[in-house]
């Protein structure tokens, strides 16, 4: 693959004040997208943009914070193998690990599998998924890669754990029910798996479903205060927080931001977003949680460009 000549969009510093920020803009609008972070950076995968469903685009932000002022650069990386929408991705031993996606809006999912080497700006293939799907979540849980949810036609339950250096997929315990453009985590040595829909955007869902990687058993904890998909889930702050999403029905993108405190088993409000997201993801980097792209409205008719930045006002419990 030939390496991408790489755009970079060097952003003056703004400041930095505790809550949430505006940090320096993508070069162009985006959603639907994947997003994961590796060496400190974060990359923004696939998606909506520019009228187009199937981005092959990965750009690439590396935050500067000094000082209290808030800046950084955005930079065009090697694309995907081939644009996709509602890919899932997570960073693991300095890579990126992409895996399924849709091919067109919402639908035609491929079994695609990709490891991304960001020393040498290069798409690897690796194993396929077992069967096609789009809009699956995956996550870390003890220095593994797990792959829950996502869909094919229908919404599955499916389990999948990626064993890189077998370069093998092994499948553990199914959802209690299955659900696609769902918030996965891993917290507290266990690996939620937050909200999602079933089938359609009419069947949003609030159950927050816990997985535990010794008795290969889930169990469910205290639902969303409201059903919700397509949202950003992060732990930061030693909770877990789901940020946005879409409303059932595709009425409204929410700004609503919940956090989940296990001790007490309960979500509990947390402020609100600048702007209502979904079809976006978020990462943390330092002591800082970033939200970037995503759409304002429900759909895919628009994108944003926006990055959210949100510095802690305390840290702990």
């Amino acid at each position: 693959m030939k390496a991408v000549a790489a755009a970079v969009v060097l952003i003056a510093a703004a400041s930095l004040q505790r809550g949430w920020n505006a940090g320096p803009p993508l070069p162009v609008g985006r959603s639907e997208v994947a997003v994961a972070t590796v060496g400190g950076a974060l990359y923004v995968i696939g998606g909506y943009a520019n009228g187009n469903v199937d981005q092959t685009l990965v750009q690439k932000f590396t935050p500067d914070v000094r000082d209290d002022r808030l800046g950084g650069k955005w930079q065009d990386v090697a694309p995907l193998p081939r644009g996709l929408n509602h890919v899932g991705a997570v960073g693991y031993h300095g890579e990126i690990y992409t895996f399924g996606g849709f091919a067109a809006q919402n639908n035609s999912a491929v079994p695609d599998a990709n490891v991304y080497d960001p020393k040498a700006d290069r798409w690897t293939p690796v194993a396929p998924l077992p069967h096609p799907l789009g809009s699956v979540s995956v996550a870390l849980f003890n220095d593994e890669i797990h792959l829950v949810g996502g869909r094919d036609v229908h919404s599955v339950a499916t389990h999948l754990m990626y064993d890189a250096r077998a370069n093998r997929y092994i499948v553990r315990a199914p959802l209690p029910v299955g659900r696609d453009h769902m918030g996965l985590v891993e917290f507290n040595g266990k690996l939620y798996a937050v909200g999602g829909r079933i089938d359609t955007p009419a069947r949003n869902t609030a159950y927050v479903d816990v997985y535990d990687n010794k008795t290969d058993r889930w169990t469910a904890a205290a639902p969303l205060p409201a059903p919700r998909s397509g949202m950003a889930v992060a732990v930061f702050t030693q909770r877990i927080w789901a940020m946005g999403g879409e409303q059932a029905g595709m009425s409204s993108a929410f700004s609503t931001v919940f956090a989940y405190d296990d001790r007490r088993n309960c979500w509990m409000p947390f402020g609100v977003l600048p702007e209502g997201r979904h079809g976006t993801g978020a990462a943390v980097i330092g002591d800082l949680l970033y939200v970037p792209a995503g759409a304002p409205v429900p759909g895919g008719s628009r994108q944003s460009d926006s990055l959210f930045v949100f510095r802690p006002m305390t840290i702990g419990r």
